[in-house]
């Protein structure tokens, strides 16, 4: 089997002001979400000029994969489809039926499997398949890489950006600062049908393994549900209002489920739980995500490279999209 291109799947974001409410619109369709709890969420973008930083990382991203796999000896060209923002995935089908594309590889843009993570960024793919089979009369099979939640480097990547941020915390409290690890909130019985809080966990297990750090917690973000929806948690800031109280004098943030510094990093930990960190008197930083940093590039070249030799003598029946 021969693949002819890679295409990263991810979630996107707004490139200004008036992308907001449209990006909004589309991310939270179909979902009972409030106009009030729209428009706080539409004020956090606003916040930093209507700009996500999720798009330049997965363009880096993806500049980044393509390199190594020319490095590699398999030059594939690497495309990036968005689920929510341009360029929408669509679009993406579309660029990539016109410049001869028929088989690439998908790699999806979050480390652990819900519905939302995973299984609906599959049915879009799909959804976009069916666009380009209308408009177009062809095709582009898509052959999903591997899981990657518990990949080395992706650990290692997350352990020094945890060692580096402990780095910044005062030298009285740095040693016994908790590694608390973000990941975003899901509605119960989606997290029920799935792995995601297994494999969050087993992420987290891994990087502070690697980071040597025995205080570790696994928390939640983000959520966008009604308040009478069960969803995972506990909220990160309710979390450190409650461990302040019991005695924890600082905290490492690492926001171990996202790949980029998006909204829902700047905002909900280093404005929002910052700023519960500083009325509480904890001392707190966070880690960056894994972003474009060397070793996360390297991780997704071996995820793809793995994925080309395991199908080079056979077709990939049992995780081709439809």
């Amino acid at each position: 089997m021969q693949f002819d291109g890679v295409l990263i799947v991810a979630f996107g974001g707004p490139r200004g002001p008036a992308d907001i409410r449209p990006f909004l619109e589309r991310v939270l369709r179909g979902r009972r979400v409030t106009p009030e709890r729209i428009e706080e969420v539409a004020r956090h973008y606003e916040l930093f000029g209507g700009v996500s930083p999720i798009t330049e990382l997965t363009l880096r991203q993806a500049r980044g994969l393509e390199e190594r796999l020319a490095a590699a000896g398999r030059p594939l060209p690497v495309y990036v489809g968005m689920r929510n923002w341009h360029p929408l995935l669509a679009e993406t089908f579309t660029e990539m039926h016109a410049a001869g594309l028929r088989h690439v590889i998908g790699f999806i843009a979050a480390p652990h499997h819900s519905y939302s993570s995973c299984q609906q960024y599959r049915e879009n793919v799909a959804e976009a398949r069916r666009e380009l089979r209308t408009a177009a009369g062809g095709d582009i099979e898509v052959t999903y890489a591997g899981s990657w939640f518990d990949h080395p480097l992706f650990v290692e990547v997350n352990a020094r950006h945890v060692l580096a941020a402990r780095e910044r915390l005062p030298a009285r409290v740095a040693g016994g600062a908790r590694l608390v690890f973000t990941a975003h909130s899901v509605p119960l019985p989606m997290a029920e049908a799935s792995r995601y809080r297994e494999q969050l966990r087993e992420s987290a297990r891994l990087v502070a393994e690697r980071a040597g750090m025995g205080d570790w917690a696994v928390v939640y973000q983000s959520r966008s549900g009604r308040p009478e929806d069960p969803w995972l948690e506990p909220d990160v800031c309710a979390y450190l209002r409650a461990e302040r109280a019991r005695g924890l004098e600082a905290a490492i943030l690492c926001p171990i489920g996202f790949v980029c510094d998006h909204i829902e990093v700047v905002y909900d930990l280093d404005r929002e739980a910052a700023e519960v960190g500083r009325e509480i008197g904890l001392a707190m930083v966070r880690a960056d995500a894994v972003n474009d940093d060397p070793l996360f590039l390297d991780m997704m070249a071996d995820v793809v490279l793995h994925t080309i030799r395991r199908y080079e003598d056979g077709r990939p029946l049992p995780i081709v999209s439809t």
